[in-house]
Order: C-alpha cells, then sequence, then structure tokens
C-alpha cells in the first residue's frame, strides 16, 4: 500500500543549506545602491542586514551550515511531511500522482520561520536587540516574531494597511508572541507620512511597507532590517523544504514531474525548487512552475529592468521582473503576493526558460482551495491556493491526456486566519479585478534610469 504521509526522522534534518548560486549558467546581475545607482546596494550605510546574511547574498560556497542554536528551533516542528492526495486524486479522477509538502506544520502555520529564525539568530549573534520588517498577509510577520521572542529580539512590523485590516488575527499572533504591529502606510515615518499626504486613502503595498521598516532600522542603532522574501539568503534558508523533498521521495521511489509553488517574492517557490533547478541542470527532466495573482502580475506581465526594491528609493536597486515601484496593487486576499517584484534569482531563472510562470484571478484559486479543503481536509492559505490551482489544472490535463504525471505544491501553510476571504468566496461577494494595465503602465514610468 502506497503511504499517505511520508515522514522523515528527526536525524534526517539537513544539517545545511544548498547555494545555488555557483551553480547558475549565467551570474546574477549586482544590487545597486538606491543613491548612486552604482553597484554595491546591499552594503549600504548604515548596515541594514546581519553581517552574516550579507556575506550568505553573494556567497559562492554551494553548502552553509546551518547553525546549532538554528537547528534547536527547527527540531520544534521539522521535518515537515510530504503528503499523497489521494483523495484529491479520486475527486478529479486523474491518473496523476499528486504530492504536497505541508509547511503549515511550523507553530506560525507557514513556511517563514525558516528563514525567520536563522535571521533572527544572526541579528541576536551580532549584539543587537530589534528587527524591523514589513508583511503582508502576516505571515512572514508572525514568522519573525515568533522567531524574535524564542531568540530574546524585539520585533516591529509594517503590516500593509489592507491585511491588516482584512486579518486581524495575524496580527493579535504576532502581538502574542510581542511584536509591535503598525498598519502600513503610517505616520511613525517619513516614507508612511509623505505616502498619507498624497493618499489618505491608500491600502498600502509591500512596496511601502519595506520603505517604512527600512526606514526604521537605518534611523535605529540597535536594530537591524529583515526581508522574509525576494533575496539570496532568504531563499537559501528556504531550501530546506526541497532538500527535505528528495529524501521524501526517494523513501517511496518517486521523483516529481512538474512542481508548483506560488511566488509573491519568491521564497515558497525557491524554497522547494532550488535543489530540483540543481537537478535540471544537471539534464534532469523537471518542470518548475510559478503561479501568480493576476492583479499582481509581476513575472507574466512585468518588464525585466532594475527597479527599487521599495517606493520611497531606500532598499536596493534589483534586476528583477516588476510592474514598477509605484504600483499598488488591488486588494486582493492573497496579500503575500501583492509585491511589484520578484526575487532576482526567480527572475533570473525565469529570463533562461529554466523556470515556468502563470497567473491567475481570485475566485478560481478560491474554488481550487475549496476542493483542496474538501477532499485533504486542511483550508490552504490564499497564497498557497495559487499554486494548489495550477496542480490541479496539471492534473485535469493528466486526465484529458491519459498521462501519469507526478506533481508536486508547496502547500506554504493554512488558512486559518484568512476565513473572511473564504467567506467572501462562499458568500459571492469575492471581486476578480482586471488586469491593471493602465496602472502598469504608468508605473513603469518611474523606472531608475540604469
Amino acid at each position: 500500500m502506497e503511504e499517505t504521509k511520508i515522514m522523515l526522522e528527526e536525524k534526517e534534518i539537513p544539517t545545511a543549506w544548498y547555494n545555488i548560486l555557483p551553480d547558475l549558467p549565467k551570474p546574477l546581475q549586482p544590487y545597486l545602491n538606491p543613491a548612486t545607482q552604482e553597484p554595491g546596494g546591499l552594503a549600504l550605510p548604515p548596515p541594514l542586514f546581519a553581517a552574516e546574511l550579507s556575506k550568505q547574498e553573494g556567497s559562492m560556497e554551494q553548502w552553509i551550515d546551518i547553525p546549532g542554536k538554528v537547528m534547536d528551533i527547527y527540531r520544534l516542528y521539522r521535518p515537515t511531511p510530504l503528503f499523497r492526495a489521494k483523495r484529491l486524486e479520486a475527486v478529479l479522477g486523474t491518473p496523476a500522482k499528486i504530492y504536497y509538502k505541508n509547511e503549515g506544520w511550523s507553530p506560525p502555520g507557514s513556511h517563514k520561520p525558516n528563514t525567520a529564525i536563522a535571521q533572527a539568530y544572526y541579528v541576536k549573534d551580532q549584539g543587537l536587540k530589534r528587527i524591523a520588517t514589513e508583511t503582508g498577509a502576516g505571515q512572514w510577520g508572525s514568522a519573525l516574531a515568533f522567531a524574535c521572542r524564542l531568540l530574546g529580539l524585539e520585533c516591529s512590523v509594517y503590516m500593509v494597511k489592507v491585511s491588516y485590516n482584512q486579518k486581524p488575527y495575524r496580527r493579535v499572533l504576532m502581538e502574542t508572541w510581542g511584536a509591535d504591529v503598525t498598519p502600513s502606510p503610517s505616520k511613525k515615518t517619513n516614507a508612511g507620512t509623505k505616502i498619507l499626504e498624497d493618499d489618505p486613502d491608500c491600502s498600502g503595498s509591500l512596496g511601502i511597507a519595506i520603505s517604512e521598516a527600512v526606514e526604521d532600522a537605518a534611523t535605529h542603532d540597535d536594530t537591524l532590517y529583515s526581508l522574509g522574501s525576494v533575496l539570496n539568503h532568504v531563499l537559501l534558508h528556504q531550501t530546506i523544504i526541497g532538500l527535505e523533498c528528495k529524501k521524501q521521495f526517494e523513501k517511496v521511489g518517486d521523483y516529481p514531474d512538474v512542481i508548483f509553488g506560488c511566488i509573491g517574492g519568491g521564497s515558497s517557490l525557491g524554497g522547494i525548487s532550488l535543489p530540483y533547478v540543481k537537478d535540471k541542470l544537471e539534464g534532469k527532466k523537471v518542470r518548475i512552475v510559478a503561479v501568480e495573482p493576476e492583479a499582481c502580475p509581476s513575472l507574466t506581465k512585468g518588464l525585466y529592468a532594475y527597479d527599487f526594491g521599495d517606493t520611497a528609493h531606500l532598499a536596493p536597486i534589483a534586476k528583477m521582473y516588476t510592474l514598477g515601484h509605484t504600483f499598488v496593487p488591488d486588494p486582493i486576499h492573497a496579500g503575500g503576493l501583492r509585491y511589484h517584484g520578484d526575487s532576482p534569482l526567480i527572475c533570473s531563472l525565469y529570463d533562461q526558460g529554466l523556470i515556468e510562470a502563470v497567473a491567475y484571478h481570485q475566485n478560481p484559486v478560491f474554488e481550487a482551495a475549496v476542493t483542496f479543503a474538501q477532499s485533504e481536509g486542511i483550508i490552504p492559505a490564499p497564497e498557497t491556493a495559487h499554486a494548489i490551482k495550477a496542480g490541479i489544472d496539471e492534473a485535469i490535463n493528466c486526465k484529458e491526456s491519459k498521462e501519469s504525471k507526478t506533481i508536486l505544491i508547496n502547500l506554504t501553510g493554512h488558512g486559518y486566519f484568512d476565513l473572511a476571504a473564504y467567506d467572501d468566496y462562499l458568500s459571492g461577494k469575492l471581486e476578480d479585478y482586471e488586469y491593471p494595465e493602465a496602472k502598469i503602465k504608468e508605473a513603469l514610468t518611474h523606472l531608475p534610469k540604469v
């Protein structure tokens, strides 16, 4: 009988993160300083990131050891299970095998602690007292609040205002772990005050919240900034997901034909797929698909260019697929996917044709999420529901073509704090926003002249 839940023992947790940088066919373009537009964007004065994280960002070591204190906290929830979605397969009537990696197993309920714990550890090890960050849907903010609490750090979170209002229990979760949570844009920073002066009703964006968190960190000597996605060191820490997956598939003698991960910044997709990109570069046949919202389609509709990482031009300039740093997405419920750009690493892989991308509207995504919940029992977060939608579509295509593929979905987190979004869907109130072509076109006029 084939296993439903494929587990690893604690001793099988990977002890090093996989760094893809030395294996890339093309080196990444350098970050640029937002003030001078010269290379060296991560070496901003004052430093934004812990010294070890800045080192990891450009490291050419293929494997980076996971510190013992980080491993100790990982053991609270890792290894996470790999599930065979047999009930979903039966509902769809597909010959495909569907697997999902359940990262909602962690105390904050998502994959985000994999890097939050590491980043908090390095800040603490450097002797500092506080971390400032942004969050969209609240999964990153809650993960960092959790990590800071366990490591004895203070945590300040700027939460995108639309999500702050839509998802009050994420705020409560962060505050329970001791974090200070501020709706963004706010009047606590110059960046937020300027936005509110221009648009008092602004619903916020990750680009704005990043500006506020960066300004906070840069103006306090005891504080560093922490980012939950996009950067190389974040994706590095998340590779523990894909590394565990490979061990779990070995246990059942299988290997994925296609991998789906949602994408807003890149940590989810990168975490599960980068170890498989290595296989692909070595000749293994595996498709990797990034799944994003139609309301914020950075990969599928964006321009591959240098752009600011935030709205106020405080964060480094990066080469990425972008909708323009001034772009404010419509208030979709997948708040973690409302970022104007994507990871430079993921963008480079997409530009080279090593990964694919697809975008969906909210209603079909929630329809897929409900199908998943009714068959597998887990209510997925709106973000991860995008990957589930793409996985279901692939399985249906297999039914029509009679192909028996192995499908892997990264279930990045549960949606038990997102029930208001499900209520909107179930009551027929969920809106599918039109493709924001005019807003994107206008935002792209503000790209830096690099």
